[in-house]
């Protein structure tokens, strides 16, 4: 296998993962061919990818029109159809799980956006999905919400697998890594085995500059701080990143962690989420580059994974220039910008983005399952 810079990523401790599904992907041999020849060793799915894929083309309708057939509600439908693909996708990965002990090789499937201030639903339906779906490297995706923390640890408590997701500030990523290490006290003080739970915290990266800029290209036309304001455009997210890890990196070495480590548990991986460039004027590898190291997972969607692939620099970076991503972080506040209310908003959009395509999506399949049953 030729050496390329997507490779070259692991080499510092870094896991790529697709950030997209679908049946064509799978069946066509072509998420096979992304872990043969680009190293890809997991997959991340959401509702606004499944919207894509159920609701382009045709290669649904066969599976469709037999749960149709029968008497399949529109929601039966829609999870027989993603299970499906989680299934096969976790089947696809699972030798790179085994041949990494079971530290990689995940695939994620998300619990209902509609849960996300349900401790107890979501905690319910993630059982549902962890059990229905039978798969070892499955993570189920819980928003690390005030109400999806709790949901966390009560998952990671029973051996479920969790992919913490919509992380966008310190504090809360600071909460999911608690979270995960009161988890696994509980099951090392029941005397339970650690060393097969998994867990990774979604960081969201673009989403946060995609917010920003606009703010700091106003405060940039004119005023005393229009170069300060002018400096931080394209800048926040990977700060706030560095420094998440950062967090992180301190967590580990805690004595609670130190043993549970011994114990054979193994790290939260923080991952990093949202990383498709949104303004042309940047870089198409800017939420990578600066990113890079160990126990860190980057989720790229399609375009990202061949921009890195042609012209990535890989290096070990996330844990340069942190003073540098304390002072950005400090200049946002001299700017009387709130960063705590900031990503209170994100949390509050990333789940909207969410609800909609999952809404959008059962709308699709219903009118689906209305013209096959009509055709029917």
């Amino acid at each position: 296998m030729a050496s390329h810079p997507l490779l070259d990523l692991k080499q510092h401790g870094q896991s790529v993962w697709l950030d997209n599904l679908s049946r064509p992907l799978i069946r066509s041999g072509e998420l096979q061919r992304l872990v043969r020849e680009d190293g890809i060793t997991g997959v991340t799915s959401n509702p606004a990818i499944f919207n894509k894929a159920m609701t382009s083309g045709t290669a649904y309708d066969e599976a469709m029109t037999k749960l149709v057939q029968a008497g399949k509600t529109t929601l039966e439908i829609y999870e027989a159809l993603a299970i499906t693909d989680i299934q096969d996708a976790c089947d696809v990965l699972r030798p790179v799980h085994d041949a990494t002990g079971g530290s990689d090789g995940f695939v994620s499937l998300e619990v209902s956006p509609h849960l996300a201030d349900d401790t107890q639903g979501t905690i319910e339906e993630a059982a549902r999905l962890w059990n229905t779906v039978g798969r070892r490297n499955l993570l189920v995706k819980i928003p690390g919400t005030a109400a999806g923390v709790p949901a966390v640890e009560a998952c990671l408590t029973r051996g479920i697998n969790v992919n913490v997701t919509l992380l966008f500030s310190l504090a809360a990523h600071a909460d999911v890594i608690d979270a995960h290490i009161r988890a696994l006290k509980t099951r090392a003080g029941k005397g339970e085995d650690l060393r097969q739970i998994a867990s990774v915290a979604s960081f969201f990266l673009s989403r946060i500059d995609v917010k920003l800029d606009p703010m700091l290209a106003s405060m940039a036309r004119d005023g005393e701080h229009a170069t300060k304001a002018r400096d931080l455009m394209g800048k926040v997210a990977v700060a706030n990143a560095k420094l998440a890890y950062g967090l992180w990196q301190g967590k580990m070495e805690s004595a609670d962690w130190r043993a549970l480590a011994a114990a054979g548990a193994r790290v939260q991986k923080p991952l990093w989420a949202s990383t498709s460039t949104k303004n042309p004027d940047y870089s198409d590898v800017m939420y990578v580059e600066p990113l890079i190291g160990p126990h860190t997972v980057n989720t790229m969607p399609d375009e990202t994974i061949v921009a890195f692939k042609n012209h990535g620099q890989a290096g070990l970076t996330v844990t340069s220039g942190v003073e540098e991503a304390r002072a950005t972080l400090a200049s946002l506040a001299d700017l009387g910008i709130d960063m705590d209310r900031v990503t209170d908003e994100l949390l509050a959009e990333g789940i909207t983005k969410f609800v909609k395509p999952f809404d959008d999506l059962l709308a699709a399949l219903e009118a689906k399952r209305e013209s096959l049953a009509t055709a029917g």
